[in-house]
């Protein structure tokens, strides 16, 4: 059983208590404090929004204050789902801790990540109930076969792809959505032209819109 887990935190920029909860989900080898930086450009769109960025549960050894939030050598699809499941469990802990610390029900929950926290985002947002809504960007769907009996929730998905990804191949968000709409769920999806394994502005933009409309109960 992993930890309990903790990160860097962006309080409301319109100060006063937060009326949501952004959580923002790092990639293999980085940390809270990279992701933590996408709060400022979301700030003037989700004014009244709370953004922790916890960071993963596993110290990564070749990437000094890095951290994983599970092993990963290869887009193998059996080490993907086991290192989702071991994984979720600290997630879901955290997730629990952290509305209760603001007050906050399900609904005002949204979950953003970035390669290996897309996948943990997708796998643990579609397994509560009430989630508001799941950004994903440059990740994948583990255990695709397995949504449709998992899921506690129909949370509005947006996901968001460089169509020159070397890490995490574009083919990879067009697989999720296609099980996505297999399992009666359905997604939004992007794809930024010239963009590496990375968040291009259009996809920084478009995230902010969805979240702000998530958040606010359009897209349910």
């Amino acid at each position: 059983m992993l930890g309990n887990i903790d990160g860097p935190r962006m309080p409301p920029a319109a100060g006063g208590k937060p009326s949501s909860l952004v959580v923002l989900l790092h990639g293999y080898g980085s940390n809270g404090a990279d992701l933590i930086s996408l709060a400022p450009y979301w700030a003037k769109a989700l004014p009244h929004a709370q953004f922790v960025s916890p960071n993963a549960p596993e110290p990564v050894a070749m990437a000094p204050g890095g951290y994983q939030w599970f092993p990963i050598s290869r887009m193998d699809p059996r080490e993907l789902e086991q290192g989702v499941a071991r994984a979720a469990p600290a997630l879901m802990k955290f997730l629990d801790r952290e509305l209760e610390r603001y007050q906050l029900p399900a609904a005002k929950l949204a979950l953003v990540g970035f390669s290996q926290g897309t996948m943990m985002a997708l796998h643990v947002g579609l397994r509560r109930a009430g989630v508001a809504g799941i950004v994903g960007f440059s990740g994948a769907l583990p255990a695709p076969g397995k949504v449709q009996a998992e899921a506690q929730g129909r949370p509005p998905v947006l996901l968001v792809h460089g169509d020159q990804d070397d890490i995490v191949p574009v083919t990879a968000t067009f697989d999720a959505a296609d099980a996505l709409a297999a399992a009666g769920l359905s997604a939004q999806w992007h794809i930024s032209y010239g963009v590496p394994h990375s968040i291009g502005p259009d996809g920084l933009a478009l995230g902010g819109d969805f979240l702000k409309a998530a958040l606010a109960g359009r897209l349910a």
